[in-house]
């Protein structure tokens, strides 16, 4: 009888090496996978907040104020917009700068909206309306004069009737920069916005959470602080509209990388660019106004 030979020791550990090579392999994708099904989630429900805001325009005549990120999940006023008068009202968004006694950005008003509160990750959505959108028509706005003044100025004719509180001439303060190439100049990717809805992505800098604290550490001088801060100003060019306006970013997914930099636009640097996951989300006038013209509500 002859007798049945076993693997070796030699032949057993290649053939562990092999399966382990192979796991690792399979583990990668997995992770990387499920980043791309948040990203993806999240920006199918971006969009469906955007159908949401549109819709809250044409029933209102006015694009929704933010709510307060401070506020935890289940207080009172937690996700409702926040208004004084005729305008947005002051908001807790620690380091959103004042216009004309406004803070006009913060988090999602999701409970006004009917819309989900968080992103794939967990976190509030950061939203910024352009105040001439968001004013009513009591306040008689139809022009964007800060930060910067539109130009010529916008003076609709007929007038407007209530409640809609801008005009087909009416343009937005915010504009979203991009960068891409073999530098990391910045370059306009949408201006005169009405609005912009943020995601904070997988590392979350700055975004506001649901128990009403802010995800530290938020970066600072580069695009994914601008995206939280609300803070940073620049004037698209060429013009038009070339007027100062409130500095978004939108741009591919970028690794933390030793010596980053992210100039501000007009200027150039050769540097990497620092890291980015944020995902934003755009709604232009031209869009706004587009719909509101579709559903009788203008001009």
């Amino acid at each position: 009888m002859k007798r049945s030979k076993g693997f070796s020791l030699v032949e057993l550990a290649v053939a562990v090496a092999i399966i382990a090579l192979l796991l690792a392999g399979a583990l990668i994708p997995l992770s990387t996978q499920i980043d791309v099904r948040n990203s993806a989630d999240t920006q199918r429900g971006m969009e469906s907040i955007r159908d949401a805001i549109v819709g809250f325009a044409q029933a209102n005549g006015r694009l929704p104020c933010p709510a307060d990120g401070s506020v935890p999940a289940g207080a009172a006023g937690a996700g409702t917009e926040r208004v004084s008068g005729n305008s947005c009202a002051a908001v807790n968004s620690a380091s959103c700068t004042a216009i004309n006694g406004a803070i006009p950005c913060s988090v999602l008003p999701w409970a006004t909206l009917g819309v989900p509160e968080t992103d794939a990750w967990g976190r509030r959505f950061s939203y910024r309306a352009s105040q001439v959108f968001a004013d009513s028509f009591a306040a008689s706005t139809w022009t964007t004069i800060n930060p910067g003044a539109q130009s010529p100025a916008c003076n609709p004719n007929p007038a407007l009737t209530s409640p809609t509180s801008f005009a087909l001439c009416t343009l937005g303060d915010i504009a979203v920069w991009t960068r891409g190439g073999t530098t990391t100049t910045a370059t306009p990717l949408g201006t005169a916005l009405a609005a912009v809805i943020i995601s904070h992505g997988k590392n979350g800098f700055g975004a506001w959470q649901t128990n009403g604290t802010r995800l530290n550490p938020i970066p600072t001088g580069n695009d994914e602080a601008a995206n939280a801060n609300g803070n940073t100003q620049a004037t698209p060019q060429p013009s038009p509209p070339g007027y100062a306006s409130w500095a978004y970013y939108s741009r591919t997914r970028t690794p933390a990388a030793v010596g980053c930099v992210d100039p501000a636009p007009g200027f150039t640097n050769a540097a990497p660019a620092c890291e980015f996951d944020d995902i934003v989300l755009m709604i232009s006038s031209n869009t706004l106004i587009a719909r509101m013209v579709a559903a009788g509500k203008l001009p």
